[in-house]
C-alpha cells in the first residue's frame, strides 16, 4: 500500500476553489445579448450567462493568483492527479512536472480546464480528503 503524501495546500483552499469552479462551470455563452426583459420576469436565466464580467471568475482568478507558488504548483498537480494523469505513487513526478510548467498564467490555465471542479474533487478523494465540512458551512 502506498503511503499518502502530505498536501502543501490546505484542503479548505482547494474546496473554496472547487466551489467557485463549479459556479463558473455552470455558466454558458450569451444566448440573448439584446435582452431587455426584467430579470425577475425571465426567471433569472441571464445570471447563468458568461458575459465577460463574471464576478465568480474574477474571485476565482484572484484567489488562485494570490496563492503562493508552492500552493499553485500543488493545485495544478492535484488537478492532474484527479484527471488521471497519474496515481498517488506518481505524486512527486506530478509535482515536479507542475513546478517545471509553472508560470504567471496558472489561474488562466486552471480556469480554462474543463471539469476542474471534478478533477480537484477526485484528487482530494485520493488523498482521503473531502469538501463535506466546507460545504456544510
Amino acid at each position: 500500500m502506498t503511503d499518502i503524501p502530505d498536501l502543501a495546500i490546505a484542503t479548505r483552499k482547494v474546496c473554496f476553489i472547487l466551489s467557485k469552479a463549479r459556479q463558473f462551470d455552470g455558466k454558458e455563452g450569451t444566448t440573448d445579448p439584446d435582452s431587455g426583459s426584467n430579470a425577475s420576469d425571465d426567471g433569472m436565466v441571464d445570471v447563468l450567462e458568461d458575459d465577460g464580467n463574471d464576478p465568480v471568475e474574477h474571485e476565482l482568478r484572484s484567489f488562485i493568483h494570490d496563492l503562493n507558488v508552492d500552493e499553485q504548483i500543488e493545485l495544478v498537480a492535484l488537478a492532474w492527479l484527479g484527471r488521471g494523469d497519474g496515481t498517488l505513487a506518481d505524486w512527486s513526478r506530478l509535482q515536479a512536472d507542475a513546478r517545471y510548467a509553472h508560470n504567471a498564467r496558472t489561474a488562466s490555465y486552471l480556469i480554462g480546464m474543463p471539469l476542474l471542479s471534478d478533477y480537484l474533487e477526485e484528487g482530494l478523494s485520493l488523498f482521503g480528503e473531502t469538501c463535506e465540512d466546507f460545504e456544510a458551512e
